[in-house]
């Protein structure tokens, strides 16, 4: 399962129409920026309230977006992603990936595509600042001992 990683991936496609407010969703990642070390990936990074992907409801924060109107995301520039999106058009596919937490006991179909757990960015990153933290008040004290 993955090299022991211990969530599931399960992927779907999501149509938006583009609403005042643009497809109401922001992302991060690409090849010149990683979101996840080693990624190079397109992640949701926030939904907008009330925008075209709030009142969908089925994509999320932490979602990885694998294409956009069947043009693949792999490998691509962050701005070169950017720019793909508003040239869109205002019927846009999404071909995502949700993240989801194993369930304990047998599996169950959840419906309205609610994909359930916690969004990985959401464990990875309080976890990575709580060390980036702990690293520099070493480093910190570590210095004023030789002062």
């Amino acid at each position: 399962m993955n090299g022991g990683v211990d969530y599931l991936l399960s992927e779907e496609v999501i149509h938006l129409t583009r609403g005042p407010s643009g497809l109401g969703f922001n992302i991060v990642g690409g090849t010149d920026q990683q979101y996840i070390p080693n990624d190079s990936g397109i992640y949701v990074s926030r939904i907008k309230e009330n925008g075209a992907a709030a009142l969908d409801g089925r994509l999320q924060e932490g979602d990885k977006i694998l294409a956009v109107n069947d043009q693949e995301l792999k490998n691509m520039l962050h701005k070169k992603v950017v720019e793909l999106f508003r040239t869109a058009g205002d019927n846009v596919s999404l071909k995502v990936q949700h993240r989801l937490l194993p369930q304990n006991g047998p599996s169950s179909h959840r419906g309205d595509g609610d994909p359930g757990g916690i969004p990985l960015a959401m464990i990875l990153v309080p976890g990575l600042a709580v060390a980036a933290a702990a690293t520099l008040l070493w480093a910190f004290l570590r210095y004023r001992q030789r002062a």
